[in-house]
């Protein structure tokens, strides 16, 4: 049954019963198949951005929704409750617009955001590296400048949308000092950008994941986002924001996974009834509905603090680690409630299962964001 919702107005539930029609008609018959093939499902997105759903945490001003954040992510949610590697494609592709709207010109915004946040353009987001997983600040992908152009060198790992953007966020090393850190967006078509095969993955096989190759790639000056030097300090702010997204992601899959469950033990008779009515299997599917509302709680505290221009990273990081973890308790409940059919791919529990292990891993692991809270604690 589909999630009660409480929205600031009612501009805001009618973009959520947009999205799940949106869901219902354009991605469920489309996921299995998809999810199979590992075919990219650009047009999509090319729906979601006519839909307005892309832009929505984004000032009107810039092209965007207008929306609270707190909406943008109960979108996100519904998305990912449907189709878990179209939930992830929206909330990197919010994060590859996040230094343009908040770090880029007049003049940068009205050349790119529009074209971006209508879903013309397709954004990825480069800042980790093979070696520098969970320390950004270590990387060694460089930029050098030569008159009116950056020349950059280097790789960028774990790209999502890698090979198929058509723009790309780069954070790139500008100096040697320790620091210098600097952003750039980069088009998908310039010369010397090249994307490795797609990684092959245990989950999210629609959404590819590749290792971004940059051979001596010339970018612009203008194309450079904010000061140099200030690269760090906008995707550190702009991971907060995306730590939400994922945090809404994963509570999307754990409540496909408890939907699945829950209609699953209704129909399924053990010893003369329906196993919804054994009370060990209710208690299993009450635990998982707790764990699905707390998630959804956490993540909307946090987007809350967010919209009121108050302090959230803290908050984000919580909301992060408490719903991809009660995500994967809930998805590998779902597997033990279908019994021997939920490890069968003739159910989608056993897709949950693995799609929402990475979400323990990206956007900086669970281990990293227990780092961030207790550094918060400590002052």
């Amino acid at each position: 049954m589909p999630v009660q919702r409480l929205m600031p107005t009612e501009e805001s539930a009618d973009l959520v019963e947009l999205t799940r029609t949106l869901v219902e008609a354009e991605l469920r018959p489309r996921v299995d198949e998809t999810e199979r093939t590992g075919a990219f499902p650009r047009e999509v997105f090319r729906t979601l951005g006519r839909a307005g759903l892309l832009g929505l945490p984004y000032p009107e001003e810039l092209g965007g929704g207008g929306q609270p954040y707190e909406v943008y992510l109960q979108v996100v949610e519904e998305i990912a409750t449907g189709w878990a590697s179209v939930g992830v494609g929206v909330s990197v592709h919010a994060l590859s617009c996040f230094g343009l709207a908040t770090a880029g010109s007049v003049e940068q915004q009205e050349r790119w955001l529009p074209n971006m946040l209508g879903g013309d353009l397709l954004g990825a987001y480069c800042l980790s590296e093979a070696h520098a997983g969970s320390d950004p600040a270590a990387m060694r992908t460089k930029a050098v400048r030569d008159g009116d152009e950056y020349v950059i060198n280097g790789a960028k790992a774990w790209t999502t949308h890698g090979g198929e953007a058509d723009f790309y966020k780069v954070m790139a090393r500008t100096s040697d000092d320790g620091g210098g850190i600097t952003c750039f967006l980069v088009p998908a078509d310039t010369a010397g950008l090249s994307a490795d095969p797609p990684e092959q993955k245990m989950g999210l096989m629609g959404s590819p994941t590749a290792t971004m190759l940059f051979d001596d790639v010339r970018v612009p000056a203008e194309n450079r986002l904010g000061e140099e030097g200030r690269g760090l300090s906008i995707a550190l702010a702009g991971l907060d924001a995306g730590r939400l997204g994922i945090a809404a992601v994963a509570t999307g899959i754990a409540q496909a996974a408890l939907d699945t469950a829950v209609a699953y033990a209704k129909e399924r008779e053990a010893f003369g009834k329906a196993i919804i009515d054994h009370q060990g299997l209710t208690f299993l599917l009450a635990d998982m509905a707790a764990a699905v509302g707390s998630a959804r709680a956490t993540y909307l505290h946090a987007a809350r603090l967010k919209d009121a221009g108050r302090p959230y990273g803290r908050e984000a990081s919580i909301a992060k680690l408490v719903a991809t973890d009660q995500a994967m308790q809930v998805a590998t409940d779902a597997v033990q409630v279908l019994g021997g059919a939920g490890y069968t791919r003739d159910f989608p529990v056993e897709r949950y299962m693995r799609e929402v292990k990475v979400m323990q891993i990206f956007e900086g692991t669970n281990q990293i964001q227990r780092l961030v809270i207790g550094r918060h604690l400590a002052g």
